[in-house]
């Protein structure tokens, strides 16, 4: 008696994951989340979903997470409005203060529901066990507000909890030597908690599908290039608005000793795990020069 087609189909995606499990199984692989995927329940639910299941078959995540438009949300609650500059969001004191405390309720959303799904969580910021150090990022000369630049990341207390197997869970917020707060781009807390691991992979939830070698083309999009490939790309002027800081911020999370990182659309429904357990992948990769391709085509 033949095997059902659609069970068949199952058995065999199953098989085309095993190489990867056995490949990056107990390798430490961070998450930046953010985008349309932190806004839309279903899409919330799908990504902590693909998240777990990496824990459960071996992997050790680490979700990084921003907030940026539940912090403008909250900010007009208080009845202000959000600053920027430059499309920089412009942090006084008042603001400092709706932002970590939006960042820390985002934050133990997110534990809860990772914890719902049968995996301890933990939630923590940037300030705790000094993680990330930071002094204010004055930016082309602007000031502002109470914005940080990273200057030192002390991984320890995400080392302990992953030796005692939790999931944890990271929001942009750390102090200077003045213990002074401030906030941090969640990109480049992803690219310094990553570099600091020395993470296998960085895979960044965004809101477009990768990066293209012209945007309005989506024939262009590239599946998988080396970081000298990567520096020509910027370097030609093509890539342009938001994903140039994004693909800068992936060639340094390589150079820091990353070995490979992801840009994915967050808004397809389990794209960490298209992209991590397919052969062909669905977003872009950036790789060290030294490193093999490790997508193929199936024969």
């Amino acid at each position: 008696m033949a095997a059902d087609p659609i069970i068949m189909q199952k058995a065999e995606t199953l098989i085309e994951a095993l190489p990867y499990i056995q490949r990056f199984n107990r390798k430490i692989i961070v998450v930046k989340y953010g985008g349309a995927a932190m806004l839309d329940e279903n899409l919330k639910k799908q990504v902590i979903q693909d998240v777990v299941l990496l824990k459960l078959v071996g992997f050790k995540p680490v979700i990084v997470h921003g907030g940026g438009k539940e912090i403008s949300t909250w900010v007009r609650k208080s009845g202000k409005e959000p600053q920027f500059v430059n499309g920089l969001r412009v942090t006084d004191a008042d603001t400092m203060e709706i932002a970590e405390m939006v960042l820390n309720r985002v934050n133990k959303s997110l534990v809860q529901l990772v914890n719902s799904l049968g995996v301890k969580a933990c939630g923590i910021s940037g300030k705790d066990g000094g993680l990330l150090q930071v002094e204010k990022n004055y930016i082309n000369g602007q000031d502002y507000g109470f914005v940080g630049k990273i200057t030192k990341v002390d991984p320890k207390i995400i080392y302990d909890l992953l030796n005692d197997d939790y999931l944890p869970i990271v929001c942009p917020i750390g102090f200077d030597k003045s213990f002074q707060t401030f906030n941090i781009n969640a990109d480049d807390a992803a690219c310094a908690i990553a570099s600091a691991l020395k993470a296998e992979k960085l895979a960044f939830l965004t809101d477009v599908e990768g990066v293209y070698r012209d945007f309005n083309d989506k024939s262009t999009l590239i599946s998988e290039m080396t970081v000298k490939e990567a520096h020509k790309l910027i370097e030609s002027g093509i890539i342009g608005g938001g994903m140039l800081p994004k693909l800068s911020n992936c060639v340094a999370a390589v150079d820091g000793g990353v070995n490979r990182v992801h840009i994915l659309d967050g808004r397809l429904p389990h794209c960490l795990l298209l992209e991590i357990f397919t052969n062909k992948g669905i977003g872009t990769a950036i790789r060290k020069d030294s490193e093999e391709a490790f997508y193929h085509a199936e024969d």
